[in-house]
């Protein structure tokens, strides 16, 4: 039977339609528009490939191999190395024949290593080879590659032998490559595979390659004079103060730079995280607006996980409009447990608590998030601080003084004035220029938080934590889990912050039960190991002694319980601290109730109590 002529296919639609067959299968081949037409193709290469004889698949095989040997350069020797990669890769080969399997490998890629990097099956071999290799081969293969790594950069997989060889560099290769990258940093983080490479060299680099980097990026004559810049290095406003720098072109070549890179969203890289800081430090209200609305929504959640990255996160909530708000808790709602436990992104969660006033989407987004994982949250270095942001505010127990200050940053140019004694710029330099009519935003329709929400912070902490069932939730989570969570080093502060304070008054029945689990854990009598008690254990025991400190009827419910007539068993080590926490108390009654029992021990040196807090004991 005669083969109709077909329209003409791409080779696209040509394979496909030889290797499912579809006239075998009783469908009619695909046409184009076009009127063009292509010879007929023989009828045997239209059956499916289980209908042909093994010999045809042969014959297609030998084909398409001899078409890849003339398409691929040195398609044999990839073959030839794909095979002595097997063989270095394996765990169970010895040292000895896995450096003969590299070196030989090596030496058949000798002088042709950067005509064949860029394949993803090279690279790989590569890789495997510098990993293994001895120093001279590794300087020898870097001495070949080294004016071709700018190439390899952008390329997608000579970008991974690259980062592979600067972990392996030596400080002077390192330098070397740093050196070459100049006039190169900014072109090469708008290209989404080169920023990985410079980004990896940030990681790598001393303090003065991170700046001659990120000069480059501050302004077009920093790249002219790079030793002026080394010398002078610092933050950006201290940089232009002692050069002597425009201000304004500083601005205008930073935002030719940032611009292009928001737009591609290449901002996962600290680097560029650090240039977005610096940058706010110098902007103008209409640049710093311009900027925080474009990392207002889903692209903030890959930017918190840097330190840099994070003070943005907390920049864009607290500058950000009620519209930004809610798009960066939109953009953060899949990930909430993630940033919890992240730690610079539990900062901008805590920032997110403390200043944002739509408490009903808050709740809905992040707090049922939050409680579904919240025994694993309250056991978290990093993970509790959600939490314990609600129970005692700003707190310095659990926030390093870094952590307030990030808290407490803010853009200067959108401060209002009296408010910018915490400004992003902690350096010396100036203040950035004020545009000429500050008081006039109805051109750029600028609608600005003053850095906090209108909300009564009382009212917000409320809200977010009763009204929500938090409160609740955790509170039968800790009475639940009340001796682990008094032994942890960081479970141990959910227990004690906020036990007598606004939880009292709307769950008093709930926390009676939690301190009624923590007196029942105390009432049981020594064990072999001290450490599993919670009078002997070093952090519960120093946990219990809090409680009774600030709250007296838990310390009366616990006299009452575990040491009433066994004041003396607990006398001595970690336990002691807790025993003498009853004289101690600000609380008279408490005093009062263990002073008739604890006084003749005190006396008879059986229980010290530390210098300088004699005299309550006394009273």
């Amino acid at each position: 039977m005669a083969v109709k002529e077909q329209r003409g296919l791409s080779k696209k639609e040509e394979a496909r339609w030889r290797v499912d067959g579809w006239q075998g299968r009783g469908r009619s081949r695909p046409t184009r528009r076009s009127r063009s037409t292509s010879p007929p193709v023989p009828r045997n290469l239209h059956r499916p490939r289980a209908l042909r004889s093994p010999r045809q698949i042969r014959t297609e095989a030998e084909l398409a191999e001899a078409r890849k040997k003339k398409r691929k350069l040195h398609y044999t020797l990839q073959q030839e190395l794909a095979l002595l990669w097997e063989k270095m890769r394996r765990r169970n080969i010895a040292k000895d024949d896995r450096s003969k399997v590299v070196s030989e490998a090596l030496r058949k890629m000798a002088g042709k290593i950067a005509e064949i990097a860029s394949s993803h099956v090279s690279s790989r071999v590569l890789q495997t080879c510098i990993k293994y290799c001895s120093q001279a081969e590794r300087e020898a293969v870097f001495l070949e590659l080294q004016p071709h790594l700018l190439a390899l950069s952008r390329n997608v997989y000579g970008v991974h032998l690259v980062k592979k060889m600067l972990d392996s560099a030596t400080k002077k290769q390192l330098d070397g490559f740093i050196s070459s990258l100049h006039g190169k940093v900014a072109s090469l983080l708008r290209h989404m595979v080169g920023s990985v490479v410079i980004e990896h060299v940030f990681q790598l680099g001393n303090a003065s390659q991170k700046q001659s980097l990120l000069s480059e990026l501050y302004s077009a004559e920093l790249q002219l004079f790079r030793d002026l810049t080394l010398s002078n290095g610092g933050r950006l406003l201290d940089i232009i103060s002692k050069l002597g720098l425009q201000k304004s072109s500083v601005l205008q070549h930073m935002s030719s730079v940032i611009q292009p890179i928001l737009e591609k969203g290449i901002v996962d890289h600290s680097i560029i995280h650090t240039v977005l800081i610096e940058y706010l430090t110098i902007a103008d209200k209409s640049s710093a607006v311009d900027v925080i609305r474009q990392l207002s929504s889903s692209l903030l959640v890959r930017m918190i996980h840097t330190k840099d990255g994070s003070k943005l996160g907390i920049l864009c909530v607290k500058h950000g409009d009620a519209k930004e708000r809610k798009k960066i808790i939109k953009g953060i709602k899949e990930h909430v447990g993630k940033v919890a436990q992240d730690q610079y992104g539990s900062l901008v969660l805590t920032c997110i608590l403390s200043v944002v006033d739509d408490t009903k989407l808050l709740t809905k987004v992040i707090i049922r998030e939050l409680q579904k994982i919240l025994k694993e949250l309250i056991f978290d270095k990093t993970g509790r601080r959600p939490i314990l942001q609600l129970l005692h505010p700003q707190c310095p127990r659990y926030l390093s003084p870094d952590d307030l200050a990030s808290l407490s940053l803010s853009v200067p140019s959108l401060c209002s004035k009296g408010k910018e004694s915490e400004e992003v710029d902690t350096g010396s330099g100036e203040h950035a220029e004020t545009p000429e009519n500050p008081e006039d935003d109805s051109e750029n329709n600028l609608q600005l938080a003053e850095g906090g929400g209108k909300k009564d912070d009382a009212l917000r902490r409320y809200q977010l934590l009763v009204d929500s069932g938090l409160a609740e939730s955790l509170i039968v989570t800790c009475t639940e889990c009340a001796g682990e969570l008094l032994r942890s080093n960081f479970g141990r502060e959910v227990v004690t912050g906020g036990i007598d304070g606004v939880l009292r008054q709307k769950f008093p029945n709930q926390l009676d039960d939690l301190q009624g689990a923590i007196a029942s854990l105390g009432a049981l009598p020594k064990m072999e190991e001290p450490e599993h008690h919670v009078f002997e254990n070093f952090h519960s025991s120093r946990t219990i002694r809090k409680l009774i400190m600030d709250c007296p009827a838990f310390a009366a419910s616990l006299w009452e319980v575990a040491l009433k007539g066994k004041a003396a068993t607990w006398a001595q080590g970690h336990s002691a601290k807790v025993v003498s926490a009853f004289l101690e108390s600000p609380d008279a009654k408490v005093r009062d109730l263990a002073k008739s029992e604890l006084q003749g021990l005190v006396e008879s040196g059986a229980l010290k109590i530390p210098k300088g807090k004699d005299s309550k004991a006394e009273d």
